[in-house]
Formats: C-alpha cells, structure tokens, sequence
C-alpha cells in the first residue's frame, strides 16, 4: 500500500497469455526435496513456461539479510545453498519476468538480493491489471487478524527501527534470533496443533474491504497453507496457493496459472 492508501498497481504487458503464482515453499537445505523440485522447475523447457512468475512470499524458510550472500559457509552455513537459489532464479529471470512479494519468513529480501536474484519487488497487496480485468494479489498473513499475537508481532517486526536494529547485528548473532524465533513459531504449532486447518484463517470481512478497495473480484494469496478456492459475498473469490513439502506424505505443491481471460488452475509439479 502507497502512502495516499491506495494499493499499488502493475499493468500486465497485452501480449502476456498467462502468469504462474507460488508462495510458502519455505527453501532450506535441510529439505532437499523441495528444493531439488524447484530446481527442476525452474529448469523446465521454456514451452511449459508462463510469461511471468509471481512469488507471494516464504520463498525462503527464513532470510536474516542481503549479504548472507556474500557470506562464507563458516560463518553462515546456509549461504551455499542460498546462492544456489539466487543462480537458479537469475537464469529464469533472464528469459521471463520474476515478481517477489516478502512473507512473514522473508520479509527482510532486500533490494540487493532481488538484484542479485533477478526479481522486481512487490507490495503487499498489489493490484494486477490485465487489460481491465484485475485480480489482487498479496502473501495473505496481514488478512490472519484472529491471530492477535501474530499482528502484534508483525507490526514489530515490519517497522523500520526494528529491522535497522536487527541488520546491525553481525550474521551470526541474527542466525541465533532467528533461530529462537522459529522455535517459539514451532512451540506454538505444536500447542495450537500441527493441522493448518486449526490455524488463524483470513477474514472475510477485510478480504471482502481489501478486493473492494482493489476493485477486483479475485484475490490470490498464501501463507495460510490451506489451497482452496473460497466464494465470498458480491460474487467475489479467494485463491489459497499451494504450500511446497516434498518430503511430506503425500507430498505437497502446485503453481496456480491464472491466464489473460482470468481463468485459473493448479498444475502439478513435472521435473526437468
């Protein structure tokens, strides 16, 4: 959202057929199965392709600064695997468009690591206007607003002072917060129970305020871990992408491809 309060807008290019939008794949090298199935994704031959990606946030387990790009693995272990991502979106950002929108995981992707990724950075939310047909798109936790203690702890940490403070730190002692940060995430999934399902959903009322705001009839989002489509009041709708766990039983993950006539569906993974 811009200052005046309105929310921000990117116009599709009139040639584009269809765009493809992920989120919540949670990339770490401790699961190299959904890391390997984006991989091959990435690489698939260029006539499966979409005309643009849009990423809606939790591309990354976590992200705690730019420069754990440039980092040695001594120092951040993570790193190698980290760049390994950065290379593998380069080389498809040299052949389509690539859109990121930060989650509540990576919410600290900076300017330099969507360079050094090829992506262009999103607001949360953003209207995408497709010759007049306008879909809404954003990582959906701002919606979890029964998720009090969440909120509270959003507005913490999206604020200026709080990320200056954080990146003043070196990166191991960042590692170390976030590390306690996941931990206290995870406490609080087993207290509340592990089904996503029983976690905090997006309400409907501030979805229904937010699409009419955007004037759209669709909103797209993630993070709720919960891929459906939900028919709301005045004939409008909202779109739950798809998490990515390979390594769960059965595993999860698909790519919603939402097309210039508005119409959208799920496609499943294929490898390279």
């Amino acid at each position: 959202m811009n200052g005046s309060g309105r929310f921000a807008e990117l116009s599709v290019p009139t040639h584009w057929q269809a765009v493809d939008v992920i989120s919540d794949l949670h990339l770490q090298a401790a699961e190299p199965a959904t890391a390997q199935a984006f991989f091959d994704w990435l690489a698939q031959p260029a006539g499966g392709r979409a005309d643009a990606l849009f990423i809606l946030g939790d591309l990354f387990e976590v992200w705690i600064g730019d420069d754990v790009l440039d980092a040695p693995s001594e120092t951040c272990p993570e790193a190698p695997f980290l760049r390994r991502c950065a290379d593998a979106l380069s080389r498809l950002a040299a052949s389509i468009p690539i859109y990121f929108m930060a989650g509540n995981r990576d919410f600290l992707l900076g300017p330099e690591a969507a360079r050094r990724c090829g992506m262009m950075l999103l607001d949360d939310p953003t209207v995408l206007d497709w010759s007049g047909r306008r879909c809404l798109l954003s990582h959906g936790d701002a919606l979890c607003l029964a998720d009090t203690d969440y909120q509270r702890f959003r507005r913490e940490v999206r604020s200026d002072a709080w990320q200056a403070d954080f990146l003043a730190h070196p990166l191991p002692v960042r590692e170390a917060t976030a590390r306690s940060l996941r931990e206290r995430s995870e406490a609080r999934k087993r207290e509340h129970g592990h089904d996503a399902s029983l976690w905090a959903d997006a309400d409907d009322g501030e979805t229904l305020r937010w699409l009419r705001q955007a004037d759209a009839p669709t909103l797209i989002h993630g993070h709720t871990h919960r891929p459906a489509c939900h028919a709301l009041a005045e004939g409008r709708e909202r779109w739950v992408l798809s998490d990515w766990d390979l390594d769960a039983a059965p595993p999860r993950g698909n790519v919603l491809r939402l097309d210039r006539h508005g119409r959208l569906q799920r496609l499943p993974l294929k490898p390279a």
